[in-house]
C-alpha cells in the first residue's frame, strides 16, 4: 500500500480530534473535522494549493460554528468560560480573608485567591471579613473599594450573604 497525501490529512484530523479531549473549547475538534474534509478533497486528486485552500475554507466555517453553536450545547448551565478578569465581577461584593502561609489580604473570585488593593487609599491590608466591592483587575491584583466609597450603580451582593443590622 502506497502512502497517499489523504492519509496525512487523516492522521492530522485524528491528532487534532484527540487533542480536543484536553481543551473542551471545540476549536481543535473543528480543526480535526476540517482536516478530515480536506482528506476527502485530497482523495479526489486535487493538488497541494487546493488542499490548503480547502483546509482554510473548512476551518473558516467550522471553527466559528464549533465555538458559537456546538460548544454552548456541551457546557453546563451557568458556566461562562473566561469570565474572571473580563469585567463580569465588577460591582460584586466580597469579604476579605487572610491567606494562611503569608498572611496576605485578598478576596476569592470564582474560587481563586487574589491579593487586593483599595483604589482610593492604596491599602493592601484590611481586617478579615471586611466587605469590599470589586472594581477591576490590575495584573493579578484585585482593585476594590470599600462599600461607603462605592459608586451608586454597584450591583447587589451575589457571592456572600449580607447581614442586616
Amino acid at each position: 500500500m502506497d502512502w497517499n497525501p489523504a492519509y496525512t490529512w487523516l492522521v492530522l484530523a485524528l491528532l487534532l480530534s484527540l487533542a480536543e479531549l484536553t481543551s473542551g473549547a471545540m476549536v481543535l475538534l473543528a480543526l480535526g473535522i476540517a482536516a478530515a474534509l480536506t482528506a476527502a478533497v485530497t482523495a479526489l486528486g486535487l493538488s497541494l494549493p487546493w488542499q490548503l485552500l480547502s483546509m482554510g475554507l473548512f476551518t473558516g466555517v467550522l471553527v466559528p460554528l464549533g465555538i458559537w453553536v456546538i460548544r454552548p450545547r456541551f457546557s453546563p448551565r451557568g458556566v461562562a468560560y473566561g469570565t474572571t478578569g473580563t469585567g463580569v465581577e465588577k460591582g460584586k461584593r466580597y469579604t476579605t480573608l487572610r491567606r494562611d502561609y503569608d498572611d496576605a489580604t485578598g478576596i476569592k473570585v470564582n474560587g481563586d485567591f487574589y491579593r487586593l488593593r483599595v483604589v482610593d487609599s492604596g491599602a493592601t491590608e484590611l481586617p478579615p471579613h471586611t466587605p469590599v466591592i470589586f472594581q477591576r483587575f490590575e495584573g493579578t491584583t484585585a482593585l476594590v473599594v470599600l462599600p461607603e466609597q462605592a459608586p451608586i450603580d454597584a450591583s447587589p451582593d451575589t457571592t456572600t450573604p449580607r447581614k442586616e443590622p
